[in-house]
């Protein structure tokens, strides 16, 4: 375990797209620990400590999510997570390559607290996980753990 003070939680079942994110992440200047799930199955028996695997798994501060993945899209997550009484406070960002507006306002409605289209410049994307850093754990109180 880090001395990082925040834990995220990243959902991506793209290899190169989740090497980036956590790039970006390490790249940034808040130290953050990063778990990342490949699917939504994954995410679900980490957030819920399912298995020896996960049986001490850090709470996250924090729920990158992507939303076409296989098994359970993240759709089915964040609807999974908002149910959930132990794990609804927990913000959850949508980060998809969909700028589809239905998209959008189906996460909205499901209880996403965010929701950002992956930019495909490099730096862009770089940029847009800086910003989301220094949103949620520098601006944002968060709820307690």
């Amino acid at each position: 375990m880090s001395n990082a003070s925040f834990h995220i939680l990243l959902v991506e079942d793209d290899p190169a797209d989740a090497g980036l994110a956590k790039r970006a992440i390490r790249q940034g200047r808040i130290l953050c620990d990063v778990h990342h799930a490949v699917d939504g199955v994954e995410a679900l028996a980490y957030l819920r400590r399912e298995g020896e695997r996960y049986a001490n798994a850090r709470r996250p501060d924090l729920i990158l999510l992507d939303l076409n993945m296989p098994r359970l899209d993240g759709r089915g997550v964040l609807a999974a997570i908002k149910q959930d009484v132990d794990l609804r406070n927990i913000p959850v960002v949508i980060l998809t390559t969909s700028d589809v507006d239905r998209d959008v306002e189906a996460m909205y409605q499901l209880g996403a607290n965010s929701f950002v289209t992956k930019p495909l410049d490099l730096q862009d994307f770089f940029n847009a996980i800086s910003g989301l850093e220094n949103y949620w754990f520098e601006i944002v109180k968060l709820p307690a753990k």
